[in-house]
């Protein structure tokens, strides 16, 4: 069972992608106002026949019920808002404390603090947290590229720590040509330069990602996924939150990856990380 804290745009949209998807069995929405959470399962769970999958889904109130989860996704409480902060910290500790060996992913824009302080205060593992929110920014700038140059199949890493982003521009890729070598140089740094502007992505983009992280988390996966981790010696920082390429899998962060960056890329994003 995938446990989602809170049944609000954020954990609504995930707990149906990951029904949609249904590579998981059960998702349980958990959120303070339980009748929302129940009707909104409900609702996703109605869709089942469409979407062609049998997701057990379910709805409730307590956050202690997905101590036993397979994974633990903190997003949006229609009640009290986003899980982060002292808040969101506080429930951790509850679950520390009721001994969840389960890994957390953060699902929402303003998280990364929430998970230094768990590593920092409570000693919660690095390699048991991932951030999901700036996942979503890789496929943002794959689209912008796909319509610079109208077609599909962009391939770039992106790395930094939101709300502000370097990507791999050295090495990003389209139809097996270097995207450095079909775009201006001009309208690249056009793209980097509007990301801020475009932070924090919506629910559905958010989703999708967390979708793939979670089924990553629990089943593993062959390939890397960009997302949000502590960084423990990459790019030269350690206990700070920063995006990428992470290998997943046995519930647990099992490496970090630095991608290859250009030297000024590279420094750009060591900056960006140590702020």
């Amino acid at each position: 069972m995938i446990a989602v804290l809170g049944a609000g745009p954020i954990g609504a949209a995930i707990a149906h992608r990951l029904a949609e998807r249904g590579r998981v069995p059960a998702v349980r929405l958990i959120d303070g106002n339980a009748g929302i959470a129940q009707g909104k399962a409900l609702d996703i769970r109605q869709s089942g026949p469409i979407d062609g999958t049998d997701v057990i889904l379910s709805g409730g109130s307590e956050p202690l019920d997905a101590v036993s989860a397979a994974a633990i996704v903190f997003a949006d409480d229609t009640v009290g808002g986003a899980w982060d902060g002292d808040r969101g910290l506080a429930l951790i500790e509850r679950f520390v404390r009721a001994g969840t060996t389960a890994p957390f992913v953060f699902a929402t824009a303003t998280q990364l603090p929430l998970m230094e302080s768990a590593a920092r205060e409570l000693r919660v593992g690095a390699d048991r947290m991932v951030g999901t929110a700036s996942s979503a920014m890789e496929s943002i700038v794959a689209s912008l590229v796909n319509i610079e140059l109208g077609q599909t199949g962009a391939s770039v890493t992106v790395t930094g720590r939101p709300p502000s982003f370097v990507v791999a521009w050295s090495a990003a890729t389209i139809g097996g040509a270097l995207v450095s070598d079909r775009v201006a140089p001009h309208r690249l740094l056009a793209i980097s330069q509007a990301l801020p502007r475009l932070w924090p992505p919506g629910p559905q983009a958010i989703a999708a990602p967390t979708a793939l992280v979670v089924e990553a988390l629990v089943s593993g996966s062959r390939r890397m996924l960009s997302a949000a981790t502590i960084l423990d010696g990459e790019l030269g920082v350690r206990g700070r939150a920063g995006m990428l390429p992470v290998s997943l899998g046995s519930g647990r962060v099992l490496a970090r990856a630095v991608p290859s960056m250009s030297p000024q890329e590279r420094t750009e994003a060591t900056t960006q990380m140590m702020r």
